[in-house]
């Protein structure tokens, strides 16, 4: 069955080396790629002996241990990897605050501690009285279970720079089994110093040695060079027979991590509503921008947030050259700041970079003269926007390109806000579920 694969993303690549491994013979397997390389949103640059990841930090976890292995063996194996504890904070002010927030109460300045707390304890109240269900706004969901004072104080500040938008333009159903719930014991433990552990999730991670995280996507594609068509954009799909053409090609099957707001101009005859539902999902962009700092005397931190504006456009930044001793030259270190922004493009210019460096001289994080160069990469999707209404437009989206044969895979191919290993499993799944069909001779669709 000839099938292309749009997209050698983790999500293309991974499926089809699942495929082949499966026993699909690889002259079957056709990857369109756009860029110049593989990887889609894992890929890493290297300038003048400083790592970094062009779409924000990434990290090698999961709980999937058979997808995790499946990456590392990818990879090279184990010794092809740096083990790394976490350790998070959030930048307030002048104080460096435990994640999550309500398990470092005590790091607070005291009255915020006490606002925090304070709120924290009557919405728990509020909630067991009244037998309230979770608001559909995610705005009124942080007040519902956070309380006013870690809404006023963290949470509002912190999400409006991630997401560019007032938090009630945003739905509240895909913070669930995101941000779990502290107990309230932990809670009041944290406000008055005595430690909890909070968020355990991603306690330990892995990072690849050398060439960034791109180096996971490059080991999946290793067995696949022959079988991507690189500076190749897809720009038609059209229905022939029970396949479709791929800019005038025939293909028995056709599976797309493409962004789906880009199908509507790719595909002839979509119907309208379609087109509606799919141009309807929202995203944001983001700028990664590397700054090389001249010394190594960084903190152990894995990555820390930043949620006022004081402290500049930045929302996280990630302590790249913490994961991987290679990362950064001797004696040197590298922060990877991401500036996300509202809409498919980055703003231009060069002042950016000056805007975020001054904000984290004013939040403390690096001194002036310590920055000797900068490096920035601009990813166009970024971020899933859950404003309301998407998982209608989302599942009416699907519901229509898998009725047609075209099966969507990948964060932005089925606007699932996926890790890279949650990626890996979904293709393992279609993967096996492809395989199940060639031995029954059933068709995909």
């Amino acid at each position: 069955m000839k099938t292309a694969i749009l997209g050698a993303g983790v999500s293309g690549l991974s499926l089809a080396r699942f495929l082949i491994e499966g026993g699909v013979p690889a002259e079957e397997l056709h990857l369109f790629e756009a860029s110049h390389e593989v990887g889609g949103l894992c890929r890493s640059k290297t300038v003048d002996g400083f790592t970094y990841d062009q779409a924000g930090g990434h990290i090698l976890y999961s709980k999937d241990a058979a997808a995790r292995d499946w990456m590392v063996g990818c990879t090279g194996g184990e010794s092809a990897f740096h083990e790394t504890q976490r350790e998070t904070r959030i930048r307030f002010d002048d104080c460096w605050v435990h994640y999550p927030f309500e398990n470092g109460l005590c790091d607070l300045p005291p009255q915020v501690n006490y606002e925090c707390v304070t709120g924290y304890v009557t919405a728990w109240e509020e909630r067991l009285r009244t037998g309230s269900t979770a608001p559909d706004d995610f705005d009124s969901w942080v007040r519902w279970r956070f309380g006013a004072g870690i809404h006023e104080h963290f949470m509002r500040p912190y999400n409006e720079k991630i997401w560019k938008r007032a938090l009630t333009e945003l739905g509240s159903s895909w913070v669930a089994g995101r941000v779990p719930e502290a107990p309230i014991e932990d809670v009041l433990k944290a406000s008055v110093g005595i430690r909890t552990e909070g968020y355990a999730h991603q306690s330990v991670f892995q990072y690849p040695l050398k060439g960034g995280f791109q180096a996971i996507t490059d080991g999946i594609a290793s067995t696949l060079s022959e079988r991507v068509r690189l500076n190749t954009r897809v720009t038609q799909l059209t229905r022939h027979g029970d396949g479709w053409r791929v800019d005038g090609e025939d293909f028995d099957l056709v599976i797309s991590t493409l962004p789906m707001t880009e199908l509507p101009r790719l595909i002839e005859g979509i119907p309208t509503e379609v087109s509606a539902a799919m141009s309807g999902l929202i995203f944001n962009s983001l700028s990664s921008i590397l700054l090389a700092i001249d010394h190594d005397e960084q903190p152990d931190f894995s990555w820390i947030y930043l949620p006022h504006d004081s402290q500049g456009p930045a929302n996280r930044v990630t302590y790249i050259s913490n994961y991987s001793p290679h990362n950064a030259p001797t004696g040197r270190s590298g922060l990877q700041c991401e500036v996300n922004w509202r809409g498919e493009e980055p703003a231009p210019g060069d002042e950016l970079t000056g805007e975020v460096t001054a904000g984290l001289e004013r939040a403390g994080i690096v001194k002036p003269g310590q920055v000797l160069f900068s490096d920035r990469t601009d990813v166009r999707h970024a971020y899933i926007v859950y404003t309301h209404g998407f998982k209608e437009r989302r599942q009416r989206a699907i519901d229509w390109l898998e009725a047609e044969g075209i099966l969507p895979l990948g964060r932005f191919g089925r606007f699932d806000y996926f890790n890279s290993d949650q990626c890996v499993i979904a293709a393992r799944e279609l993967a096996t579920s492809l395989l199940e069909q060639r031995r029954t001779g059933d068709h995909a669709d």
